[in-house]
């Protein structure tokens, strides 16, 4: 048995926090270090924080109460990506159609491709609804989630996984394909890898961090407003 200032000690907000930010630093560390991938920070992050909580014996709601005001720097984040925006504006009114044909063109094959997979594979109708919102940042995806009938939890997850791996995959596939455009690569970090994506993006560079930014903030928006109004059409013809 611990003695009690321990406990108290351990299970103090304080330590919470910081078990949240040396398991991030730690996965900076590493990910720079050794230059893998697949060592995303955010994936390796996760990994620690849930080690750190299974050996101290904290409670995930404790924790989670805990790092509020980490989550609350999340806003401020998101708002931050309007720099990008803003100092590349220009570029973006002069691609604005072939930006807007590929979030259309690419949006929908995203779906259609994973739903279309999903039911070969004997997905039921919840995880479907989940499915179809996984290529899509994650304040917007679980709420979404819900409204499609799927299952929240699960979306988080989801787009956790497609964040990670798309951020992993996508540099080797955009550079075997020869695409070298700072343009068309932040738009394939953005649609495909959202918010995890979009960080490699601005590693690449401002113009690919933007227009990632604005991949990510437009595909979100566009599946806010016509997933619903889909599903609702898909249901119709399948007699769901």
């Amino acid at each position: 048995m611990m003695p009690d200032p321990l406990l108290q000690v351990i299970h103090s907000p304080v330590t919470a926090i910081a078990l949240t930010l040396a398991a991030f630093l730690c996965a900076i560390w590493l990910y720079r270090r050794s230059g893998w991938l697949v060592l995303q920070p955010v994936l390796v992050t996760m990994l620690i924080i849930i080690a750190g909580i299974r050996l101290l014996g904290l409670e995930y709601q404790a924790y989670r109460e805990a790092v509020l005001p980490i989550s609350w720097l999340l806003g401020p984040a998101t708002v931050a990506l309007a720099v990008p925006l803003y100092r590349n504006l220009r570029r973006i009114r002069q691609t604005l159609w072939p930006v807007i044909l590929t979030l259309l063109v690419g949006g929908v094959a995203i779906v259609a491709l994973t739903l279309l997979f999903a039911y070969w594979l004997g997905a039921d109708l919840p995880v479907l609804m989940t499915l179809a919102t996984k290529s899509v940042t994650m304040p917007i995806a679980m709420p979404l989630a819900e409204q499609l009938g799927g299952i929240a939890a699960l979306a988080a997850v989801l787009v956790m996984l497609t964040g990670v791996a798309g951020t992993a995959l996508l540099p080797p596939l955009l550079n075997l394909c020869g695409v070298q455009h700072p343009a068309a690569r932040g738009m394939a970090y953005g649609m495909n890898a959202h918010a995890v994506g979009t960080a490699k993006a601005l590693e690449e560079g401002d113009e690919c961090g933007a227009f990632a930014a604005l991949a990510m903030g437009a595909l979100g928006a566009m599946a806010a407003v016509l997933l619903p109004l889909a599903v609702v059409l898909l249901k119709a013809a399948l007699g769901w």
